[in-house]
């Protein structure tokens, strides 16, 4: 018994270090032990380190010793997500919250996997479930995870969106002991140290390279902790390029990684992950920097008193919201999404993707998750307009697909008239986005890269105004690009223009990416956030100047 103790605390210290190989080597010469937590955790840990089939044997060993093992739920639903296996993960969701019906995250994910596969049955009744628990919930709770990004893709208060994101970051930065502070000095040099999983072939990537090629060496250095994927891409060598040190901390605990950016003398921490998958955010909680940021992978408060600065814009982040952020607002003067004006956009013939030439093809590159049926009724108020118009819709897995098309039939629409993609590399996917007419937006969560994407590839994009970070990154993309007509107030007007855009000529999109001008503006907000630290003033709103 003692063995057993000792393996699985051991196999946990190298899972909370992200050594999931690791925990994996530990355990599996004693995948036979008959243990609930042993199982578990050589399912999550397997699970983690790529061998998702594998990791599905073990968690049901898991749920066979105690079947009312939420965790085990838990690591089996995002295991049959990984396998494409939505509608079993959904039921796992749902098993999750009626074992806990009172817990925020369990009830999160019974809606997102829902949305996951497009079951809208329970849609109305999941969310007032999850409103109810999330107002119930005491604000000091400590039992609370993953809950900010389960929520990005449906409509909630913004009062409700800080709370859960408060909740999450506690249980998350839990045990974490902040470094002996450190005092801002003024230098000639600043270190900027961006923390992200994501500096490989990924879209995080490939919208910061170009700022970062451009930025003043003389007065920033730039050092980038990965704890991602060393893919060996084309855009990794390109981004590595573009900074002066590349620190590989995949092998670290957030603790540790925090003391390595601490050793490294990072002045300002830029976190890029916030509430996203495989994120390590709570890095900061022990404050390695004099100054702590988040920026550009989640579109919302991370809910964390470690962090000093929010990076947004006057559209996507007003001073007005200010109530609903833990950190304080810092605005770019333009779209705070950069992008890479260097991509060449190649476009693939309609005949390659299996698109008649003669159809209306209406594109929606977001995920499925991003539907909801307020959103489907008007695609399909507007294909009902629109007779020759197709849906082009990424695909979100055969059962999911399956499921749009039922839902288009229960809607008088011909299932034929949507056409899925499948998943592609990211050059294919932006030359491949060139054969659409016009791109239909998602709400409360809108396309963020998608809508850049698309930009970039000459499709015009219509959007429908929101009330918050996720439903307005479109807005202040189309602004940016001087496309304010695209941006509706209203479903119905959205039909309108979608309507007229698709029987017109495509309109020229303006160039709007300005890298150059992009660094600049972002340089002299990190200055601004320094002196302020110099002189010993407390993190304030920082107004676009």
């Amino acid at each position: 018994m003692d063995a057993l103790k000792d393996l699985l605390r051991n196999a946990l210290r190298e899972m909370g270090r992200g050594r999931y190989a690791d925990a994996v080597a530990l355990l599996e010469p004693h995948a036979q032990v008959a243990s609930n937590e042993l199982q578990r955790y050589l399912g999550e840990s397997l699970r983690r380190c790529g061998r998702v089939q594998d990791a599905i044997g073990p968690l049901m060993q898991a749920l066979a010793l105690k079947i009312d093992d939420v965790d085990a739920y838990l690591q089996l639903a995002f295991a049959l997500q990984s396998l494409q296996m939505k509608a079993e993960a959904a039921e796992c969701f749902r098993t999750v919250a009626a074992l806990r019906p009172d817990s925020v995250m369990a009830l999160a994910y019974q809606a997102h996997g829902d949305q996951q596969c497009a079951r809208w049955s329970d849609f109305d009744g999941n969310l007032r479930s999850l409103r109810a628990a999330i107002r119930a919930k005491p604000d000091d709770a400590d039992d609370e995870f993953g809950v900010p990004f389960a929520l990005a893709t449906l409509p909630h208060a913004p009062a409700d969106l800080l709370k859960v994101a408060r909740l999450s970051t506690r249980f998350l930065s839990r045990g974490i002991v902040p470094l002996p502070a450190v005092k801002a000095v003024a230098k000639p040099k600043l270190r900027i140290g961006y923390l992200s999983s994501d500096f490989h072939a990924h879209a995080t990537a490939a919208l910061m390279v170009e700022v970062l090629e451009h930025r003043d060496r003389g007065r920033f250095e730039v050092l980038l902790f990965s704890h991602g994927a060393d893919d060996g891409s084309a855009l990794q060598q390109r981004i590595r390029a573009a900074c002066e040190r590349f620190v590989d901390v995949g092998d670290l605990d957030p603790a540790a990684i925090a003391a390595r950016m601490r050793a490294e003398g990072v002045d300002i921490a830029v976190d890029l992950k916030g509430h996203t998958a495989g994120s390590r955010f709570t890095a900061l909680a022990a404050q390695p920097a004099p100054v702590q940021v988040a920026w550009l992978g989640f579109p919302g408060t991370c809910g964390a008193d470690f962090i000093d600065y929010v990076i947004g814009d006057a559209i996507v982040t007003p001073l007005s919201d200010a109530p609903f952020y833990s950190e304080h607002i810092a605005q770019l003067p333009r779209c705070y999404q950069p992008g890479d004006a260097t991509r060449c956009i190649e476009p693939t013939p309609r005949a390659e993707l299996g698109l008649p030439d003669d159809a209306i093809v209406l594109l929606s590159a977001n995920t499925v998750l991003k539907i909801t049926p307020a959103v489907f009724d008007t695609w399909m108020a507007i294909l009902r307009r629109l007779p020759h118009a197709l849906l082009w819709q990424l695909s979100g897995g055969e059962q999911a697909d399956a499921q749009l098309r039922a839902e288009a039939a229960s809607r008088g629409i011909a299932p034929e008239r949507l056409v899925f993609m499948p998943p592609g590399d990211m050059a294919a996917h932006w030359n491949r986005l060139a054969a659409a007419d016009v791109a239909l937006d998602t709400w409360p969560c809108n396309g963020h890269t998608t809508t850049s994407d698309a930009l970039a590839a000459g499709v015009p994009v219509v959007t429908l105004r929101g009330d918050g970070f996720a439903s307005r990154v479109a807005e202040s993309l189309l602004v940016q690009a001087g496309l304010h007509a695209l941006v509706c107030d209203t479903p119905e007007a959205y039909v309108e223009q979608v309507c007229a855009r698709a029987t017109a000529s495509k309109p020229a999109i303006p160039t709007w990416i300005d890298s150059r001008a992009f660094a600049r503006d972002l340089e002299a907000l990190y200055e601004r956030m320094w002196a302020r630290a110099v002189a010993g003033l407390p993190p304030d709103a920082l107004p676009a100047a």
